[in-house]
């Protein structure tokens, strides 16, 4: 008998594989993607401290106001990068290394990730 896992347990899976290798640090925080089929979140950790340094969703009233309708889509999701690369710029900080979750580095991911380094954040 073969044994199947679920699409979200292979994520997971695939996502402990990545966090054995990305780490924030002080100097370079993680900036973690999760991704639901009607929202999409990110947050820059510095691992060390296990502090949250800067968080944005697409959830919050700023991004509602500056998308129209549905907020699980490639548009949301560049609205929430922009909004993370700011917030973490006030903080002072403008490299990361991007944690994506498990996800593939497609649509809304990338998305959030082109947006955010648009807005000034290296990756």
């Amino acid at each position: 008998m073969s044994k199947v896992l679920s699409s979200s347990k292979t994520r997971k899976k695939r996502h402990q594989r990545i966090r054995k290798k990305v780490v924030g640090t002080l100097e370079k925080p993680r900036l973690q993607v999760f991704r639901s089929a009607k929202h999409i979140y990110a947050q820059v950790i510095n691992d060390e401290k296990h502090d949250v340094i800067a968080s944005a969703s697409s959830l919050e009233s700023t991004v509602a106001e500056q998308i129209s309708g549905y907020t699980g889509n490639q548009e949301a999701a560049s609205v929430v990068g922009r909004i993370i690369a700011e917030r973490a710029k006030e903080k002072s900080v403008e490299k990361v290394v991007f944690d994506r979750g498990g996800y593939l580095y497609h649509g809304r991911v990338q998305a959030l990730a082109d947006a955010a380094r648009e807005a000034g954040m290296q990756f």
